[in-house]
């Protein structure tokens, strides 16, 4: 019977001890990352290969393809004009056509300058609502801190982990939930990179009028997703504001559901915006939807 407990004790102390490891690997070394793939900026477009690919000028990259494309959207354009004389068909006068092909063909070229303009915008708001909370709580507003106040307030330590114990499942779930998010925002990371080589695209789709369906699509998907770091911010200054220094239930059922908020927060910011989705299919519905 005594090696039987035995058995059973070191059983437990062993499944303890991985899970310690684990989590303590995952607490030390994701997190950082989790606030630079969530708090996009300027850099996001600032490494040299994603600029050949895009193009910082009318001599390369996607910018080269669309100004070659305007040629034939001015040929679509010619033909459908010809055509308009023979079967009544009413289309938009040449000067309001010739007139788009200038505005957005310099909008085209300038999309480099555009798009960083967009990221400097939603990052400079991010680090205002950060900065109000650095400064009325003196600290860092980032995942980092905040996985600090989580294990002081749940009272683990690094050699405290009980996986048997209330304390013990609820940093399984805020750990696990956490460890979800460091892949929904890594997903949201990439979605923001292919919408950003879109650019160009989307202000050669204004041109025609039964392409312009497609900037709309585009502008609703890149700021729906750029608002989600404005989301987050806000999050983690309630977080912050809170006093968890009773460290009693309430305090570590209310981190729970922050963290589900912040897995949330892209559902809001898609109802709220209309963008896309985490899921790779709504994705592609939201994308092609008119």
């Amino acid at each position: 019977m005594e090696n039987a407990k035995n058995i059973t004790q070191i059983i437990i102390e062993t499944i303890n001890t991985i899970l310690q490891n684990l989590f303590s690997s995952i607490d030390n070394n994701l997190y950082e990352i989790l606030d630079d793939i969530i708090f996009i900026n300027q850099d996001i477009i600032s490494d040299s290969f994603f600029e050949k690919i895009l193009g910082i000028n009318s001599h390369n990259g996607i910018i080269l393809i669309c100004n070659s494309l305007l040629f034939g959207f001015i040929l679509y354009y010619s033909i459908k004009y010809l055509f308009s004389h023979f079967n009544y068909n009413q289309i938009e006068k040449p000067s309001q056509f010739i007139f788009k092909i200038i505005i957005f063909g310099i909008c085209i070229n300038s999309s480099y300058f555009f798009i960083k303009e967009i990221l400097n915008f939603t990052s400079t708001i991010t680090l205002a609502l950060r900065g109000i909370g650095e400064d009325l709580f003196h600290q860092n507003i980032c995942f980092s801190e905040l996985i600090l106040e989580i294990n002081k307030s749940v009272g683990i330590t690094s050699s405290s982990l009980d996986v048997f114990s209330l304390d013990g499942i609820i940093k399984i779930s805020l750990s696990s939930s956490l460890l979800s998010l460091v892949f929904t925002y890594a997903f949201r990371y990439i979605m923001v990179k292919i919408f950003i080589l879109l650019t160009p695209v989307a202000f050669l789709s204004l041109i025609l009028q039964n392409t312009s369906w497609f900037f709309k699509s585009w502008t609703r998907n890149l700021f729906s997703l750029l608002f989600i770091q404005i989301i987050v911010s806000f999050v983690l200054l309630i977080l912050f504001s809170m006093d968890y220094s009773s460290g009693n239930l309430i305090t570590k059922f209310i981190y729970i559901g922050a963290i589900y908020a912040l897995i949330k927060a892209n559902s809001f910011s898609r109802e709220f915006l209309g963008g896309v989705s985490t899921t790779i299919s709504q994705n592609v519905n939201n994308f092609f939807k008119k």
